[in-house]
């Protein structure tokens, strides 16, 4: 099943599985993308520098010699326009396929700079919608706030996505950034685990083990932001958890 691509761009998939790797080739070309196809990391990577621009890679996670991690990690090392953990800057973004569901996954994936991870057993019409979210535009998490808004010593700018704190620059991903910003806007309340795993996945994305098993990549997720404000201010405690519930910006006091 394909789907019309919103923004038709040029794929690289490099799966070391052929036959899932043509499938999923001729899915993203039924969607109107133009598709390069690796069953070798190692030839993807040195073919980098010459291949014509990539708008989005799609790598398979368990592969010999270089699994997609390292691969991952590779290619942000040769983008200039990569500007840390999960910021795509200039670079395509890079979306990573596996059936690793564990959060320590997903965690490793995205602090390595992907713009996704996604299970594989999700078949082609995912993939391809988690491409198309990748290849669009992203519009600030409140575009009414693209001038800008401060919650006590949280100064966020929606349109740049760029978050300081006692005016030092925090290095959010966008994801992050997304999150952060709805925790910040509905400070003094509670925001439901689902409601945050939305704003990352889209409405309704299955992760994790059971029913609620996204809840442990929610608990990763935050845990990472906490970490990163931390590093810039050891006294930081504006998140606070609600078991069972979600997560809570403190009111400014």
């Amino acid at each position: 099943m394909t789907t019309p691509a919103d923004r038709p761009g040029r794929i690289a998939l490099v799966d070391d599985d052929a036959v899932f790797m043509r499938a999923l080739a001729a899915n993203l070309r039924g969607a109107g993308h133009e598709v390069v196809c690796f069953d070798d990391p190692s030839v993807a990577l040195e073919k980098y520098k010459t291949t014509p621009a990539i708008d989005a890679w799609v790598l398979d996670w368990d592969m010999p010699q270089m699994d997609g991690l390292t691969l991952l990690r590779a290619l942000r090392a040769h983008d200039p326009g990569s500007h840390g953990p999960g910021a795509q800057g200039g670079g395509a973004p890079v979306l990573l396929l596996t059936s690793h569901g564990q959060p320590i996954f997903e965690e490793a994936a995205l602090a390595a700079g992907a713009a996704d991870f996604i299970d594989k057993s999700r078949g082609p019409a995912i993939i391809l919608h988690r491409i198309a979210r990748a290849l669009a535009p992203r519009a600030p998490a409140d575009p009414g706030a693209s001038a800008g808004s401060r919650i006590g010593a949280l100064e966020l700018s929606p349109g740049g996505r760029r978050a300081l704190w006692r005016d030092q620059a925090v290095p959010l991903s966008r994801a992050e950034f997304d999150v952060v910003a709805m925790l910040a806007e509905h400070a003094g309340h509670d925001v439901e685990y689902r409601r945050l795993y939305d704003l990352v996945r889209g409405d309704g994305f299955i992760a994790g083990q059971g029913a609620e098993g996204y809840r442990a990549n929610v608990r990763a997720m935050v845990k990472r932001i906490r970490q990163k404000f931390i590093r810039i201010d050891p006294e930081f405690d504006e998140l606070h958890n609600y078991p069972g519930v979600g997560y809570r910006w403190r009111q400014p006091r």
